[in-house]
């Protein structure tokens, strides 16, 4: 069975942040995620992280601003990132700079670089250029501390106009980057929005090595991985089958928002399609 993280900024939403971890650790997970850990003290999170038995696996670099309060106003103000955006080029690396900054603290071993919306009047072939040469910069300096940074295609549904929306595309980015600790984290929920044939996409791409972390949340709602039309206990085979022929050993984020919502106990009811891949591990 793969392992599996919490993502504590979706999961538990009737908690306060810090309080998650717990509950996480409490249904039985031992790696947690996010999307921005920078509203609290990297200290605090690592207490948390220690004190329930858990490895932070994932978070993103900031999406924009540069002071730490400001970064996830910048996310719902509609920074998503800086990769592809010409002018910003100082406030990304001073993003990437935080992120390393938390994750030497939280041992984290990877962060996701957001892309970014290809800004009004370019196209994605003329910001690519620009996309690369960051990548490669960040990159560069996450292998000073022994990280790994990852790309992520995104579906444009949920983000109009993001840089990167397919496997293809992020594996010949990688190409052009040229930098051996920028791996792909192929979230299945967009995967299937926006190409379909997950399984024969994980057959593909995991034995390259350059897959380093796999997310999954139900179609088209993005609840639980059991609701919808992504059949994730045949995906979580495939990719165990694939994983012990290739030796791929990462994690796969619950990144899903609970369809019971903020109802208290909400999350930890929702966890069938958890306890059904344990239960299908132990047969």
């Amino acid at each position: 069975m793969p392992r599996f993280a919490a993502n504590l900024s979706l999961l538990y939403p009737e908690l306060d942040f810090p309080d998650r971890f717990e509950a996480a650790a409490r249904d039985g997970f031992e790696g947690v995620e996010c999307l921005f850990p920078y509203a609290w003290d990297a200290g605090e999170l690592a207490a948390r992280l220690q004190g329930n038995g858990l490895q932070q696996v994932l978070f993103n670099a900031p999406p924009g601003r540069r002071e730490r309060a400001e970064i996830e106003r910048a996310w719902q103000a509609g920074d998503k990132g800086l990769a592809c955006v010409p002018g910003r080029e100082a406030e990304f690396k001073a993003g990437v700079a935080l992120a390393l900054s938390y994750a030497a603290v939280l041992q984290c071993p990877r962060v996701h670089v957001l892309a970014g919306v290809v800004p009004a009047g370019l196209t994605r072939e003329a910001v690519q250029p620009l996309y690369v040469e960051n990548l490669r910069w960040a990159a560069r300096a996450a292998a000073k501390e022994g990280l790994r940074l990852m790309i992520e295609p995104i579906n444009t549904r949920d983000i109009p106009g993001y840089f990167l929306n397919r496997q293809d595309h992020a594996h010949e980015l990688l190409e052009e980057i040229g930098e051996p600790n920028v791996q792909v984290q192929m979230d299945l929920y967009h995967c299937q929005v926006v190409e379909g044939d997950v399984a024969t996409k994980i057959r593909r791409y995991l034995p390259t090595g350059r897959v380093g972390h796999f997310q999954v949340a139900g179609v088209p709602q993005r609840h639980e991985p059991d609701c919808g039309e992504l059949n994730a206990g045949y995906l979580f085979g495939v990719i165990d089958e694939v994983a012990a022929q290739c030796g791929w050993d990462g994690w796969v984020g619950a990144e899903y928002r609970p369809a019971r919502g903020s109802e208290a106990g909400g999350t930890s009811a929702g966890l069938g399609w958890l306890r059904a891949a344990r239960a299908q591990a132990a047969r």
